[in-house]
């Protein structure tokens, strides 16, 4: 059931499903999530049971301001406090230390806490009505664990539609249109002393040091320091997948593809066969290849990534092919997620 998130009564009806452990479909600024009280085990183990996802890989507790962190970290470093009050809200999260009770399903069972303060204003009105007696009619709900909103591993949904075709209308979902950065939250891990980069995202390394005054160091590295990180959210090998194969190519190679196939399939056969998404102007068989231009600005390209790539899986292509993104940082998020719907 998809309700408008911009009504109060759509949000008290979400924010009473939230306390009485349900599971609602909530849309951030990012993507939309699968929501629920982080404190409540047994809901937790809900998101878990409905994404197919392993119950040790941790999720992020959405809070509704900076000062709800105290109730899940025990501790909050200079340089993320610096974070917060430059980012939040907004599409970063920080991995802290977290307090001994609290969130543990959420976390995976580790001694860390992934946090973010979505800018959304459906995901901020909800958040502040699970956080008031009147409208949930229990104890305040200090958090919201919500994960994408789709079965693990698959292309997240970037709007309600989205999510009620992954889980079906039985689910509460709050429609608060199309999603405006369109790839997951940047994730920087805070509880070894340097801001580490896990997860790359519209929030760039780069703006991290700018604002903390300490560089961004990479996973790798803390690796190679025999500094395992913290287990988080959409740092697997294989991610965001679409149904069909994906590969990705640069221009050229592209180009030489597209032109091999022309070659090797009747242009009258039938039902696409391909899908491209590329920066490039490329000549195309066009009774085989759905072609889709890729901007050429990251921002708008990963605000429709995700909602491309469901389109050809719905169009029934076997095989997509995208252009590589250019490399530089603006890029690394779109960068990341391609790469990992690849492997």
């Amino acid at each position: 059931m998809i309700l408008d998130g911009r009504g109060a009564g759509a949000i008290k009806a979400a924010a009473q499903a939230i306390a009485a452990g349900e599971l609602v479909g909530l849309p951030t600024e990012t993507v939309y999530g699968l929501a629920a009280n982080a404190d409540d085990a047994a809901a937790i183990a809900k998101i878990f049971a409905a994404k197919g996802r392993p119950a040790d890989h941790p999720l992020i507790v959405h809070v509704p301001n900076a000062s709800s962190v105290a109730h899940f970290a025990s501790e909050v470093p200079d340089f993320a406090k610096a974070l917060i009050q430059a980012f939040w809200p907004g599409p970063l999260t920080l991995i802290l230390p977290r307090r001994p009770g609290v969130a543990a399903a959420a976390a995976g069972g580790q001694g860390s806490v992934g946090l973010r303060c979505p800018s959304h204003p459906v995901a901020q009105a909800l958040l502040k009505a699970c956080m008031a007696p009147d409208q949930v009619g229990a104890k305040p709900v200090w958090g919201i664990a919500a994960p994408s909103a789709n079965l693990f591993g698959r292309v997240s949904p970037t709007t309600a539609r989205h999510v009620q075709d992954e889980f079906g209308e039985a689910l509460l979902v709050l429609d608060g249109g199309a999603c405006s950065v369109g790839i997951e939250s940047t994730i920087i891990d805070c509880t070894r002393g340097v801001p580490v980069l896990l997860r790359p995202g519209a929030v760039t390394s780069q703006q991290v040091q700018a604002v903390c005054g300490i560089a961004v160091v990479s996973k790798e590295a803390m690796q190679a320091l025999d500094q395992p990180a913290p287990r988080a959210s959409g740092t697997l090998e294989s991610h965001y997948a679409p149904n069909a194969k994906l590969r990705l190519m640069d221009a050229k190679a592209l180009q030489t593809a597209l032109d091999l196939l022309g070659r090797d399939v009747d242009a009258g056969a039938g039902a696409p066969v391909i899908a491209t998404y590329s920066r490039a102007i490329l000549k195309t068989p066009s009774a085989t290849v759905l072609r889709k231009r890729m901007p050429d600005d990251a921002a708008a390209t990963a605000q429709q990534l995700f909602a491309v790539l469901r389109a050809f899986d719905a169009q029934g292509v076997k095989l997509i092919w995208i252009e590589t993104p250019p490399d530089d940082a603006a890029w690394d998020g779109v960068r990341d997620r391609l790469q990992r719907a690849a492997a």
